[in-house]
C-alpha cells in the first residue's frame, strides 16, 4: 500500500498518538550493546546515536540530557511526501515546542520535550482540525 502524498490529507488525517513512557537520546562510543532495544538508531561519524526508553538507559548507566515524549502520526505518509515535516515542526515551533522528527516507512515520529507532550498533541490535533 502506497503512503499518502497529499499534504492536506496528511495533516487532516495525522491522528497524533502519544506513546507511553519517556525516551532519551544517547550517543555511544562504539557499537550498540547487545540487548539494547532502541526505537531509533542513527549512525554518525562520532558513534551511534540511539533513542531508548529512559528506564533502559538508566539500567545500563547511559548518560543523556534530553528527556522526550514520543508522538506517532498515525497516517501512512509516503516517504516522498512534501511538506508534512515542515508543517508539523513549524506549527509546534510557533507554540515554542521543539521537536525531532524521524520518518519510518509507514509513519512519522516526533520526539518532543517530555514536559511539552500534552501541549504538542493538542497543537497537532488543532492543526489537523483546521484542514478543509
Amino acid at each position: 500500500m502506497a503512503g499518502e502524498r497529499d499534504l492536506q490529507k496528511l495533516l487532516s488525517g495525522m491522528r497524533p498518538v502519544l506513546n507511553p513512557g519517556r525516551y532519551v537520546y544517547c550517543t555511544l562510543p562504539g557499537k550498540v550493546p547487545a540487548g539494547l532495544r532502541p526505537v531509533v538508531t542513527v549512525s554518525e561519524a562520532e558513534g551511534p546515536t540511539v533513542v531508548v526508553a529512559q528506564e533502559e538507559a538508566d539500567a545500563l548507566g547511559l548518560p543523556y540530557d534530553y528527556l522526550a515524549a514520543w508522538i506517532t502520526l498515525q497516517i501512512h505518509s509516503a516517504l516522498n511526501a512534501v511538506g508534512l515535516t515542515a508543517a508539523v515542526a513549524g506549527h509546534l515551533a510557533d507554540r515554542g515546542i521543539s521537536c525531532n522528527v524521524v520518518a519510518g516507512f509507514h509513519h512519522d515520529h516526533l520526539f518532543v520535550g517530555a514536559d511539552e507532550a500534552d501541549r504538542a498533541v493538542a497543537a497537532l490535533q488543532e492543526l489537523a482540525a483546521r484542514q478543509p
